[in-house]
């Protein structure tokens, strides 16, 4: 023990923290610089119950589209609003494997996972995780359910069938894609389970996920994200 702080302060010196966002050294690891860390829209929850959509009503209150079109899960807990900076790091952990970032996503995260539960990734199809190395959900909500002292199914919920990508396509086009995409390996005895994933855009990934769970016997599912899209350009 006693070496451990000197050769921390050598691997510091060697290889500094730097933040998530922009890179800057900062003082400790998994932390922002300042402008980053204020640049990020931190949602408060005082939004859609279901969807967390931002707007201004009384906590409890469901937006429009989800009173028309309820959705399978349970309700939204998103950090951030979808921006530069969120983006930035949500991609360069998918596609620049940059996996420190999912403790660093998961810093934020954890606490709005405020109830006793499971975790669950969202799936890659094993094509998907074949070429890109990894699943970044997997690697964020293993950093949560550490963080939070919560058990870890990673195997519980699989993608069956490799599905295209949703980026461009209508909401009723991404649910028609993923539509029974997904599969649970194993019983669920009730109970919550925090569902992780890294952005919320349409919520057609999330249903489909947040149904299959329920059919395994799920009571609740939470969708719990980085960031969520507010609007779609």
């Amino acid at each position: 023990m006693q070496m451990a702080w000197p050769i921390k302060q050598i691997v510091d010196f060697a290889l500094p923290p730097r933040c998530g966002g922009c890179g800057t050294i900062v003082e400790a690891d998994h932390r922002f610089c300042t402008p980053c860390w204020t640049s990020l829209d931190f949602l408060t929850g005082d939004g859609c119950a279901l969807c967390n959509l931002p707007m201004a009503a009384v906590s409890g209150t469901i937006c429009g589209p989800c009173l028309a079109a309820p959705p399978r899960h349970d309700g939204v807990r998103a950090a951030v609003a979808y921006g530069p900076v969120a983006r930035d790091i949500a991609l360069r952990l998918k596609y620049g494997r940059r996996t420190g970032l999912a403790r660093t996503m998961a810093s934020v995260m954890e606490h709005h996972a405020d109830a006793p539960g499971i975790v669950v990734p969202v799936p890659l199809h094993r094509w998907r995780i074949w070429s890109r190395g990894f699943n970044q959900a997997a690697a964020v909500a293993h950093a949560i359910a550490e963080a939070r002292a919560l058990d870890l199914h990673t195997g519980l919920l699989v993608r069956k069938r490799a599905t295209p990508s949703l980026r461009g396509l209508s909401g009723r086009k991404r649910a028609d894609a993923v539509r029974g995409a997904f599969r649970t390996t194993a019983r669920i005895e009730g109970g919550t389970v925090w569902l992780v994933d890294d952005v919320y855009t349409s919520g057609a990934t999330a249903n489909a996920c947040a149904a299959a769970l329920k059919r395994a016997g799920a009571d609740r599912v939470f969708v719990l994200v980085w960031a969520r899209v507010l609007r779609e350009d």
